[in-house]
Protein backbone atom coordinates (compact mmCIF):
# COMPACT_ATOMS: atom_id res chain seq x y z
CA UNK A 1 0.00 0.00 0.00
CA UNK A 2 1.56 3.47 -0.87
CA UNK A 3 1.20 6.51 1.13
CA UNK A 4 1.22 10.28 0.50
CA UNK A 5 4.23 11.14 -0.98
CA UNK A 6 5.57 14.52 0.87
CA UNK A 7 5.06 16.77 -1.71
CA UNK A 8 1.17 16.16 -1.66
CA UNK A 9 0.78 18.84 0.95
CA UNK A 10 2.89 21.68 1.20
CA UNK A 11 2.29 24.65 3.08
CA UNK A 12 4.66 27.93 2.41
CA UNK A 13 4.27 30.52 5.46
CA UNK A 14 3.78 34.17 5.24
CA UNK A 15 6.97 36.06 4.86
CA UNK A 16 5.76 38.74 7.21
CA UNK A 17 3.16 39.33 9.87
CA UNK A 18 -0.49 39.19 8.57
CA UNK A 19 0.85 37.66 5.32
CA UNK A 20 -1.65 34.61 4.39
CA UNK A 21 -0.07 31.11 4.02
CA UNK A 22 -0.24 29.25 0.88
CA UNK A 23 -1.29 25.66 1.07
CA UNK A 24 -1.09 23.11 -1.93
CA UNK A 25 -2.85 19.46 -2.14
CA UNK A 26 -1.49 17.57 -5.30
CA UNK A 27 -3.11 14.19 -4.80
CA UNK A 28 -5.76 11.62 -6.34
CA UNK A 29 -9.15 13.15 -6.93
CA UNK A 30 -12.26 11.43 -4.80
CA UNK A 31 -15.85 12.63 -4.25
CA UNK A 32 -15.77 15.23 -1.25
CA UNK A 33 -12.30 15.71 -1.17
CA UNK A 34 -12.70 19.50 -1.39
CA UNK A 35 -15.04 19.25 1.09
CA UNK A 36 -12.79 17.54 3.63
CA UNK A 37 -10.18 19.45 2.65
CA UNK A 38 -12.32 22.65 3.91
CA UNK A 39 -13.24 20.90 7.27
CA UNK A 40 -10.06 20.37 8.15
CA UNK A 41 -8.83 24.07 7.75
CA UNK A 42 -11.79 25.20 9.32
CA UNK A 43 -11.18 23.07 12.46
CA UNK A 44 -7.64 24.45 12.97
CA UNK A 45 -9.12 27.71 12.32
CA UNK A 46 -8.06 29.20 9.33
CA UNK A 47 -10.19 31.35 7.10
CA UNK A 48 -9.69 30.89 3.00
CA UNK A 49 -9.08 34.01 1.72
CA UNK A 50 -8.73 32.94 -2.22
CA UNK A 51 -8.32 29.29 -3.53
CA UNK A 52 -8.47 27.05 -7.10
CA UNK A 53 -9.26 24.24 -7.28
CA UNK A 54 -8.91 21.78 -10.45
CA UNK A 55 -9.61 17.78 -11.50
CA UNK A 56 -9.15 15.69 -14.54
CA UNK A 57 -11.26 12.99 -12.87
CA UNK A 58 -8.53 11.26 -11.94
CA UNK A 59 -5.83 13.42 -10.27
CA UNK A 60 -6.54 16.87 -8.05
CA UNK A 61 -4.61 20.26 -7.72
CA UNK A 62 -6.09 22.46 -5.15
CA UNK A 63 -4.01 25.91 -3.59
CA UNK A 64 -5.78 27.80 -0.55
CA UNK A 65 -4.29 31.05 0.90
CA UNK A 66 -5.29 31.06 4.45
CA UNK A 67 -5.24 33.26 7.23
CA UNK A 68 -5.83 32.22 11.00
CA UNK A 69 -9.26 33.50 11.79
CA UNK A 70 -7.55 34.34 15.69
CA UNK A 71 -4.24 34.87 17.30
CA UNK A 72 -3.94 30.92 18.76
CA UNK A 73 -1.11 28.98 18.10
CA UNK A 74 -1.80 26.72 14.90
CA UNK A 75 0.72 23.97 14.96
CA UNK A 76 1.40 23.66 11.35
CA UNK A 77 3.01 20.15 11.06
CA UNK A 78 -0.65 18.82 12.73
CA UNK A 79 -2.07 20.26 10.09
CA UNK A 80 -0.03 18.83 7.19
CA UNK A 81 -1.06 15.42 8.71
CA UNK A 82 -4.09 15.91 8.78
CA UNK A 83 -5.03 16.86 5.47
CA UNK A 84 -2.79 14.01 4.39
CA UNK A 85 -4.52 11.83 6.18
CA UNK A 86 -7.96 12.32 3.66
CA UNK A 87 -5.73 12.30 0.74
CA UNK A 88 -5.93 9.52 -0.93
CA UNK A 89 -2.34 8.20 -1.68
CA UNK A 90 -1.36 7.70 -5.41
CA UNK A 91 -2.30 3.62 -4.73
CA UNK A 92 -5.70 3.42 -3.27
CA UNK A 93 -5.96 -0.14 -1.99
CA UNK A 94 -8.73 -1.68 0.10
CA UNK A 95 -6.98 -1.46 2.79
CA UNK A 96 -6.77 2.13 3.16
CA UNK A 97 -10.19 2.60 2.43
CA UNK A 98 -10.72 0.71 5.47
CA UNK A 99 -8.31 2.12 7.58
CA UNK A 100 -10.67 5.90 6.16
CA UNK A 101 -13.34 4.00 7.39
CA UNK A 102 -12.13 3.53 11.26
CA UNK A 103 -13.46 5.54 13.55
CA UNK A 104 -11.39 6.62 16.10
CA UNK A 105 -11.71 5.70 20.38
CA UNK A 106 -14.02 7.79 22.37
CA UNK A 107 -12.19 8.95 25.80
CA UNK A 108 -14.36 10.21 28.74
CA UNK A 109 -12.92 13.35 30.11
CA UNK A 110 -14.99 13.54 33.65
CA UNK A 111 -13.98 16.69 36.16
CA UNK A 112 -15.28 18.17 39.16
CA UNK A 113 -14.97 21.82 40.03
CA UNK A 114 -16.30 24.96 41.35
CA UNK A 115 -18.72 26.94 38.97
CA UNK A 116 -17.23 30.34 37.08
CA UNK A 117 -18.54 32.50 34.59
CA UNK A 118 -16.86 31.56 31.35
CA UNK A 119 -15.60 28.09 32.74
CA UNK A 120 -16.77 25.64 29.77
CA UNK A 121 -15.62 28.22 27.12
CA UNK A 122 -12.10 27.91 28.87
CA UNK A 123 -12.45 24.26 29.20
CA UNK A 124 -13.07 24.08 25.59
CA UNK A 125 -10.43 26.17 24.24
CA UNK A 126 -7.85 23.64 26.07
CA UNK A 127 -8.98 20.78 24.07
CA UNK A 128 -9.02 22.94 21.29
CA UNK A 129 -5.79 23.61 21.91
CA UNK A 130 -4.86 19.88 22.53
CA UNK A 131 -6.09 18.97 19.30
CA UNK A 132 -8.88 16.67 20.74
CA UNK A 133 -12.79 16.55 19.24
CA UNK A 134 -15.96 16.80 21.13
CA UNK A 135 -18.09 14.42 20.44
CA UNK A 136 -20.85 14.53 22.94
CA UNK A 137 -20.91 16.67 26.12
CA UNK A 138 -22.75 16.73 29.28
CA UNK A 139 -22.29 19.61 31.71
CA UNK A 140 -24.25 20.02 35.13
CA UNK A 141 -24.55 22.82 37.71
CA UNK A 142 -24.99 21.05 41.74
CA UNK A 143 -26.81 23.35 44.18
CA UNK A 144 -23.94 23.97 45.87
CA UNK A 145 -22.48 26.03 42.53
CA UNK A 146 -20.16 23.15 41.31
CA UNK A 147 -19.96 21.61 38.01
CA UNK A 148 -19.91 18.32 36.65
CA UNK A 149 -18.56 18.00 33.05
CA UNK A 150 -18.46 14.84 30.98
CA UNK A 151 -16.37 15.13 28.16
CA UNK A 152 -16.15 12.52 25.29
CA UNK A 153 -13.93 13.23 22.92
CA UNK A 154 -12.01 11.73 20.17
CA UNK A 155 -7.80 12.39 19.53
CA UNK A 156 -6.42 14.31 16.29
CA UNK A 157 -2.97 13.10 17.02
CA UNK A 158 -4.53 9.33 17.89
CA UNK A 159 -2.31 9.58 21.15
CA UNK A 160 -4.72 9.44 23.92
CA UNK A 161 -4.22 6.00 24.96
CA UNK A 162 -0.77 7.51 26.14
CA UNK A 163 0.35 8.30 29.64
CA UNK A 164 2.10 11.29 28.54
CA UNK A 165 -0.90 12.23 26.27
CA UNK A 166 -3.08 11.79 29.10
CA UNK A 167 -0.65 13.55 31.60
CA UNK A 168 -0.90 16.12 29.55
CA UNK A 169 -4.52 16.83 29.30
CA UNK A 170 -5.27 16.85 32.96
CA UNK A 171 -2.24 19.27 33.75
CA UNK A 172 -3.51 21.64 31.19
CA UNK A 173 -7.15 21.74 32.62
CA UNK A 174 -5.64 22.30 35.83
CA UNK A 175 -3.27 24.94 34.92
CA UNK A 176 -6.68 26.47 33.16
CA UNK A 177 -9.05 25.77 35.98
CA UNK A 178 -6.61 26.43 39.17
CA UNK A 179 -7.94 26.14 42.66
CA UNK A 180 -11.23 25.42 41.00
CA UNK A 181 -10.25 21.89 39.90
CA UNK A 182 -11.52 19.38 42.64
CA UNK A 183 -10.68 16.76 40.26
CA UNK A 184 -10.10 15.44 36.76
CA UNK A 185 -10.47 12.11 35.17
CA UNK A 186 -9.56 10.69 31.79
CA UNK A 187 -9.97 7.20 30.49
CA UNK A 188 -11.76 4.81 27.53
CA UNK A 189 -15.99 5.50 27.09
CA UNK A 190 -17.99 2.97 28.57
CA UNK A 191 -21.67 2.36 27.80
CA UNK A 192 -22.39 5.83 29.30
CA UNK A 193 -21.19 7.13 25.63
CA UNK A 194 -24.24 5.22 24.24
CA UNK A 195 -26.94 6.75 26.83
CA UNK A 196 -25.73 9.93 25.36
CA UNK A 197 -26.29 9.63 21.26
CA UNK A 198 -29.61 10.68 21.26
CA UNK A 199 -30.61 13.61 22.09
CA UNK A 200 -33.56 14.17 24.65
CA UNK A 201 -36.98 14.97 22.85
CA UNK A 202 -37.53 18.32 21.26
CA UNK A 203 -41.17 19.54 21.01
CA UNK A 204 -42.74 19.80 17.52
CA UNK A 205 -42.89 23.78 18.07
CA UNK A 206 -39.23 23.76 19.02
CA UNK A 207 -38.17 21.79 16.11
CA UNK A 208 -40.26 23.44 13.84
CA UNK A 209 -39.17 26.97 14.54
CA UNK A 210 -35.33 25.09 14.59
CA UNK A 211 -35.76 23.37 10.79
CA UNK A 212 -39.16 25.66 8.92
CA UNK A 213 -36.64 28.27 7.50
CA UNK A 214 -36.11 25.43 4.33
CA UNK A 215 -39.02 25.98 3.19
CA UNK A 216 -39.54 28.99 1.00
CA UNK A 217 -37.06 31.98 0.17
CA UNK A 218 -39.41 34.74 1.96
CA UNK A 219 -38.78 32.35 5.26
CA UNK A 220 -35.00 31.94 4.60
CA UNK A 221 -34.81 35.99 4.61
CA UNK A 222 -37.17 36.33 7.47
CA UNK A 223 -34.91 34.42 9.47
CA UNK A 224 -31.55 36.11 8.09
CA UNK A 225 -29.73 37.39 11.36
CA UNK A 226 -30.10 40.68 12.21
CA UNK A 227 -31.96 44.09 10.79
CA UNK A 228 -28.54 45.44 9.68
CA UNK A 229 -27.41 42.66 7.68
CA UNK A 230 -30.37 42.34 5.87
CA UNK A 231 -29.87 44.79 2.90
CA UNK A 232 -26.48 42.97 2.73
CA UNK A 233 -28.34 39.17 2.44
CA UNK A 234 -28.38 38.83 -1.35
CA UNK A 235 -27.64 35.53 -2.16
CA UNK A 236 -27.53 34.86 -5.88
CA UNK A 237 -26.85 30.87 -7.31
CA UNK A 238 -26.84 31.10 -11.28
CA UNK A 239 -26.75 27.83 -13.43
CA UNK A 240 -25.13 28.25 -17.29
CA UNK A 241 -24.77 25.04 -19.48
CA UNK A 242 -24.04 27.42 -22.38
CA UNK A 243 -20.31 27.63 -21.58
CA UNK A 244 -18.92 24.18 -21.94
CA UNK A 245 -19.57 21.23 -23.37
CA UNK A 246 -19.11 18.68 -20.60
CA UNK A 247 -19.52 20.68 -17.75
CA UNK A 248 -22.71 22.91 -15.71
CA UNK A 249 -21.08 25.83 -14.49
CA UNK A 250 -22.22 27.21 -11.07
CA UNK A 251 -22.25 30.67 -10.09
CA UNK A 252 -22.28 32.16 -6.53
CA UNK A 253 -22.10 35.34 -5.28
CA UNK A 254 -23.04 35.90 -1.24
CA UNK A 255 -21.95 37.38 2.09
CA UNK A 256 -18.78 36.08 3.41
CA UNK A 257 -18.93 33.90 6.47
CA UNK A 258 -16.50 31.50 8.33
CA UNK A 259 -16.78 28.08 6.57
CA UNK A 260 -18.58 29.31 3.73
CA UNK A 261 -16.52 27.21 1.34
CA UNK A 262 -17.02 24.48 3.58
CA UNK A 263 -20.78 24.88 3.40
CA UNK A 264 -21.10 25.10 -0.16
CA UNK A 265 -19.11 21.73 -0.42
CA UNK A 266 -20.45 20.02 1.49
CA UNK A 267 -23.58 20.48 0.30
CA UNK A 268 -22.26 19.81 -2.99
CA UNK A 269 -20.63 16.42 -1.70
CA UNK A 270 -24.20 15.59 -0.08
CA UNK A 271 -25.74 15.82 -3.95
CA UNK A 272 -23.08 13.81 -5.38
CA UNK A 273 -21.92 16.76 -7.37
CA UNK A 274 -18.19 16.54 -8.46
CA UNK A 275 -16.16 19.62 -9.10
CA UNK A 276 -13.78 20.07 -12.16
CA UNK A 277 -12.48 23.33 -11.50
CA UNK A 278 -13.03 25.69 -8.98
CA UNK A 279 -12.18 29.58 -8.28
CA UNK A 280 -12.90 31.27 -4.42
CA UNK A 281 -12.15 35.16 -5.62
CA UNK A 282 -11.11 37.58 -2.67
CA UNK A 283 -13.94 39.26 -0.69
CA UNK A 284 -14.99 42.31 -2.08
CA UNK A 285 -17.45 44.48 0.16
CA UNK A 286 -18.29 41.97 2.22
CA UNK A 287 -18.92 39.75 -0.62
CA UNK A 288 -17.62 36.10 -2.06
CA UNK A 289 -17.92 35.01 -5.43
CA UNK A 290 -17.37 31.45 -6.38
CA UNK A 291 -17.11 30.12 -10.11
CA UNK A 292 -17.53 26.41 -9.78
CA UNK A 293 -17.49 24.17 -13.23
CA UNK A 294 -19.27 20.61 -11.87
CA UNK A 295 -20.85 17.51 -13.16
CA UNK A 296 -23.12 14.83 -11.63
CA UNK A 297 -21.53 11.58 -10.73
CA UNK A 298 -22.13 10.04 -14.44
CA UNK A 299 -20.43 12.85 -15.34
CA UNK A 300 -23.10 14.22 -17.02
CA UNK A 301 -24.04 17.88 -16.67
CA UNK A 302 -27.30 19.48 -14.78
CA UNK A 303 -29.79 19.63 -17.31
CA UNK A 304 -32.84 18.98 -15.97
CA UNK A 305 -34.58 22.06 -14.90
CA UNK A 306 -36.08 20.61 -11.32
CA UNK A 307 -32.64 19.23 -10.43
CA UNK A 308 -30.92 22.75 -10.87
CA UNK A 309 -33.56 24.63 -9.16
CA UNK A 310 -33.37 22.00 -6.26
CA UNK A 311 -29.44 22.08 -6.09
CA UNK A 312 -29.46 26.22 -6.35
CA UNK A 313 -32.22 26.50 -3.53
CA UNK A 314 -30.35 23.78 -1.23
CA UNK A 315 -27.27 25.94 -1.68
CA UNK A 316 -29.08 29.25 -0.71
CA UNK A 317 -30.84 27.49 2.26
CA UNK A 318 -26.76 26.63 3.35
CA UNK A 319 -25.26 30.09 2.60
CA UNK A 320 -28.15 31.81 4.81
CA UNK A 321 -28.68 29.97 7.44
CA UNK A 322 -26.19 26.91 7.75
CA UNK A 323 -26.71 26.84 11.44
CA UNK A 324 -29.97 27.42 13.65
CA UNK A 325 -30.19 29.50 16.21
CA UNK A 326 -33.00 30.20 18.69
CA UNK A 327 -33.74 30.51 22.20
CA UNK A 328 -36.62 28.88 23.74
CA UNK A 329 -38.53 28.18 27.27
CA UNK A 330 -38.21 24.98 29.03
CA UNK A 331 -40.18 24.84 31.77
CA UNK A 332 -39.31 27.98 33.78
CA UNK A 333 -35.92 27.81 32.51
CA UNK A 334 -34.51 29.46 29.22
CA UNK A 335 -32.83 27.57 26.70
CA UNK A 336 -30.12 27.98 23.94
CA UNK A 337 -30.67 25.98 20.91
CA UNK A 338 -28.55 25.48 18.12
CA UNK A 339 -28.63 23.08 15.00
CA UNK A 340 -25.11 21.99 13.06
CA UNK A 341 -26.38 20.22 10.09
CA UNK A 342 -24.24 16.68 9.16
CA UNK A 343 -22.82 15.60 6.25
CA UNK A 344 -24.05 12.09 5.09
CA UNK A 345 -20.36 10.76 6.06
CA UNK A 346 -20.99 11.69 9.36
CA UNK A 347 -19.07 14.59 10.16
CA UNK A 348 -20.82 18.18 11.55
CA UNK A 349 -19.02 21.78 10.91
CA UNK A 350 -16.05 22.07 13.71
CA UNK A 351 -15.79 24.13 16.66
CA UNK A 352 -19.39 24.86 16.94
CA UNK A 353 -19.12 24.36 20.82
CA UNK A 354 -16.20 26.76 21.01
CA UNK A 355 -17.99 29.39 19.15
CA UNK A 356 -21.00 29.25 21.24
CA UNK A 357 -19.09 29.28 24.89
CA UNK A 358 -17.07 32.18 23.33
CA UNK A 359 -20.15 34.50 23.12
CA UNK A 360 -22.21 33.47 25.85
CA UNK A 361 -18.33 34.44 27.85
CA UNK A 362 -18.60 37.64 25.84
CA UNK A 363 -21.95 38.05 27.13
CA UNK A 364 -21.46 37.51 30.73
CA UNK A 365 -23.86 34.68 30.48
CA UNK A 366 -23.68 31.88 33.21
CA UNK A 367 -24.57 28.39 31.58
CA UNK A 368 -26.47 26.01 33.96
CA UNK A 369 -26.16 23.12 31.85
CA UNK A 370 -25.52 22.03 28.74
CA UNK A 371 -25.40 18.96 26.36
CA UNK A 372 -24.72 18.32 22.73
CA UNK A 373 -26.52 15.19 20.82
CA UNK A 374 -27.63 14.19 17.82
CA UNK A 375 -31.19 15.01 16.11
CA UNK A 376 -32.81 13.24 13.08
CA UNK A 377 -35.39 15.06 10.44
CA UNK A 378 -36.86 13.68 7.47
CA UNK A 379 -33.91 13.94 5.12
CA UNK A 380 -30.93 15.26 7.72
CA UNK A 381 -28.71 14.29 10.82
CA UNK A 382 -28.39 17.25 13.07
CA UNK A 383 -26.01 18.31 16.16
CA UNK A 384 -27.95 19.63 18.56
CA UNK A 385 -26.45 21.95 21.04
CA UNK A 386 -28.32 22.67 24.58
CA UNK A 387 -27.37 25.10 26.92
CA UNK A 388 -29.38 26.32 29.77
CA UNK A 389 -28.89 29.72 31.02
CA UNK A 390 -28.59 31.36 34.58
CA UNK A 391 -30.66 34.53 34.88
CA UNK A 392 -28.45 37.79 35.70
CA UNK A 393 -28.63 41.69 36.44
CA UNK A 394 -27.45 42.63 32.84
CA UNK A 395 -29.47 39.91 30.75
CA UNK A 396 -33.54 39.73 31.86
CA UNK A 397 -33.77 36.95 30.24
CA UNK A 398 -37.81 36.80 29.88
CA UNK A 399 -37.27 40.00 28.01
CA UNK A 400 -37.21 39.60 24.04
CA UNK A 401 -34.70 42.35 23.30
CA UNK A 402 -32.17 40.30 25.89
CA UNK A 403 -33.22 37.31 24.29
CA UNK A 404 -32.77 38.84 20.29
CA UNK A 405 -29.06 40.14 21.94
CA UNK A 406 -27.56 37.10 22.69
CA UNK A 407 -29.21 34.91 19.66
CA UNK A 408 -27.29 37.40 17.13
CA UNK A 409 -24.25 37.34 19.24
CA UNK A 410 -24.13 33.84 19.00
CA UNK A 411 -25.00 33.52 15.56
CA UNK A 412 -22.35 36.22 14.70
CA UNK A 413 -19.89 34.13 16.13
CA UNK A 414 -20.80 31.30 14.57
CA UNK A 415 -20.55 33.39 11.46
CA UNK A 416 -16.99 34.83 11.94
CA UNK A 417 -18.75 38.58 11.83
Amino acid sequence: MEVPSDDTVLIEKGKKAGDPHVITVNCPDKTGLACDIFHVILDYGLYITKGDVSTDGRWCYMVFWVVPHSRSIIRWTHLKNRLLSVCPPCSVSFDWNQQQSKSCPVYLLKFFSLDRKGLLHDVTQVLCELELTIQRVKVTTTPDGRVLDLFFVTDKLELLHTKQRQDETCEQLHAVLGESCISCELRLAGPEYECLQGMSSLSPVIADELFHCEISDKEIHSQALSLDMMKLKRTDVVIDNSLSPAHTLLQVRCVDHKGLLYDVMRTLKDCNIQIAYGRFSLVTNGHRDLDLFIQQKDGKKIVDPEKQSALCFRLKVEMLHPLRVIIANRGPDTELLVANPVELSGKGRPRVFYDITLALKALGICIFSAEKGSYSTSDREWEIYRFLLEENCKFQLSNMMARNQIVDTVRRTLMGW
